[in-house]
């Protein structure tokens, strides 16, 4: 059985479990919001940590805390940076819309933390969650700092390295593929021919793109909320505290962050977090289309297209012996589709900026984290498993392009577009060749060598 020690809030009493650093608020918040059993993602929990590590020291150098008390907060918000006070945060994602228990579950977590190393027991409020832990902060600018914090931190380890590696992967498939000449489709019908690396320069000038969007979109994360206090105006804070403890987490992450050039905007709205959003949905559907042609093209293999070969990763039937089906590209493709329904939560969230403050960000934080997760690993999964060993079937694609009507299309300078379609016309109808009918219809067998060659369709004439 559970055994209980009661703290105070200003609700009164509650039960607390006797071993948990966590208190009263956080105690409250668990009773409120049994929803999801969905806790705040680690990143986020680091990123409220270094926050609260960097406060402390700050409000330790502008002389308002002592050095024994700040010394212990410290090392306490490390302990929570480095992941080591994890299961010290139950709340669940769906709660107050300012993430106001998640931020004081971290200043109770950390307040009782560091007594312990002072040599004071839990609970006794040696050093106090509000007072101290939270000294020059309120939630309102707090917890949209940390959503900040954690999305960059997250994007720049994760998601834009993995995105480098795909535009790498993609960019070899193209030169691999370079001299292999296949039909193009437009409508999912035959077109002109095309160089299979040609399509492969295409998906991997996407993921250049994506990459530069996501960098440029995410930028406006740099800007922290941090000093704005309840509504923006930096009530109770020291006018140099939040450009301090901003430097200093600025110097930890390597990343380039700065104080808001104005508190309203960014507590009022989340537009940055919004404009991240959309450029992961534009990656996904940049990979969603890449996955989903390579699946086609790779349909068959003897009754499909089949112009390229999947590596065989597991067995794709519980009923079919020896079918191969391309699970990486479908999953990728769900990926895909997660995130892009995580976009349209975003946005909405987006919408809820009520006057001086946004009341849906601990759902925003979590949809766009899980975004980057889920690309991240979805990317390194397909590269790995599928793109690695991903090879052309030349003589599919020579087969296919021999059999198409679409090189027709380079005959129309010669004879019009008028007999041209004609010749298609009977091609298809009769089963002959197009060299033949036009051949009969009077076009030179040279003229007929030279315009008919596919290699020299895929090329802008001179």
């Amino acid at each position: 059985m559970t055994n209980y020690r009661i703290e105070q809030d200003s609700f009164g009493n509650m039960q607390v479990p006797e071993s948990a650093l966590y208190g009263a608020q956080t105690a409250r918040a668990i009773d409120n919001f049994p929803i999801s059993g969905i806790p705040l993602p680690n990143p986020l929990l680091r990123a409220l940590g270094l926050i609260k590590k960097h406060a402390a020291q700050t409000n330790q150098s502008l002389g308002l805390l002592p050095a024994e008390t700040a010394e212990a907060i410290s090392l306490a918000a490390t302990e929570v940076v480095e992941g080591k006070l994890n299961n010290q945060f139950p709340v669940d994602i769906f709660q107050t819309g300012s993430g106001t228990s998640s931020n004081m579950n971290s200043n109770e977590v950390i307040a009782n933390r560091a007594a312990r190393l002072l040599g004071q027991p839990i609970g006794s409020k040696a050093i106090h969650p509000n007072d101290q832990v939270n000294l020059g902060q309120s939630s309102n600018d707090v917890f949209p700092s940390a959503i900040h914090i954690a999305s960059c931190e997250q994007l720049h380890r994760t998601l834009l390295p993995t995105l480098e590696q795909l535009l790498q992967q993609l960019a070899e498939k193209a030169d691999l593929f370079k001299d292999v000449l296949k039909i193009g489709r437009t409508h999912l019908q035959d077109a002109t021919p095309v160089k299979l690396g040609q399509v492969f320069s295409g998906y991997a000038r996407q993921i250049e793109l994506a990459h530069e969007r996501l960098s440029s979109s995410s930028s406006g994360l740099y800007e922290l909320p941090l000093g704005g206090t309840a509504v923006g105006t930096g009530i109770n804070t020291h006018p140099d505290f939040a450009i301090k403890t901003i430097a200093a987490i600025a110097n930890e992450t390597g990343l380039p962050f700065c104080e808001a050039s104005n508190h309203f905007e960014a507590q009022g709205g989340k537009d940055a977090l919004v404009a991240t959003s959309s450029s992961l949905k534009g990656c996904a559907v940049s990979l969603f289309k890449i996955a989903n042609d390579i699946r086609f093209l790779a349909s068959g293999p003897r009754c499909g297209i089949g112009e390229l070969i999947l590596p065989a990763v597991q067995p794709g039937s519980s009923i079919m012996p020896g079918k191969i089906n391309p699970v990486m590209a479908e999953s990728l493709m769900q990926v895909s589709a997660q995130v892009i329904g995580n976009d349209a939560t975003v946005a909405l969230c987006g919408l809820s900026g009520n006057f001086e403050l946004n009341v849906m960000m601990p759902v925003m934080a979590y949809n766009i984290l899980q975004s980057v997760e889920l690309l991240s690993n979805g990317i390194t999964a397909f590269d790995e498993n599928c793109l690695a060993g991903l090879q052309a079937d030349e003589k599919r694609c020579g087969d296919l392009l021999e059999q198409s009507l679409a090189l027709v299309t380079a005959l129309v300078p010669e004879i019009g577009y008028d007999r041209a379609a004609d010749l298609a016309k009977q091609a298809h109808k009769t089963g002959r060749t197009l060299r033949e009918l036009a051949l009969e219809d009077g076009v030179a067998a040279e003229v007929l060598d030279k315009l008919l060659d596919p290699a020299s369709m895929t090329e802008p004439k001179s």
